[in-house]
């Protein structure tokens, strides 16, 4: 899987303040964690955001949003938003701070 240069200069944009962010390389893309934990990532195939279990429902509304599905397993609390939604630069940062107010609630690593 190809990495979305745009997509993690968007991303780099949304994140460059926020204290405890870290980068990585990760599932063919690019990853940003808080405090160790994984919060979004950028691949071709759209950004990959992690709002947490039972808390991403209002996401999944949204036209271009759907559940995240890894080898073919659901993975609950996580989305795919295509390029739509990530280009949209104020349903991007919505979804950048829900996934901020999760992954702040979780211990650190």
């Amino acid at each position: 899987m190809a990495r979305d240069r745009g997509l993690e200069e968007l991303l780099n944009d949304e994140l460059r303040a926020v204290y405890g962010i870290t980068e990585k390389a990760m599932f063919g893309g690019w990853a940003w964690l808080l405090n160790g934990n994984l919060l979004c990532g950028a691949r071709e195939d759209g950004m990959l955001v992690r709002l947490g279990k039972d808390r991403d429902g209002w996401a999944l509304q949204i036209t271009g949003i759907v559940p995240m599905i890894s080898r073919g397993r659901h993975m609950p609390g996580w989305v795919r938003a295509a390029s739509e939604v990530y280009g949209n630069d104020a349903l991007r940062g919505r979804i950048v701070d829900s996934a901020l107010e999760f992954v702040r609630s979780l211990p650190g690593k």
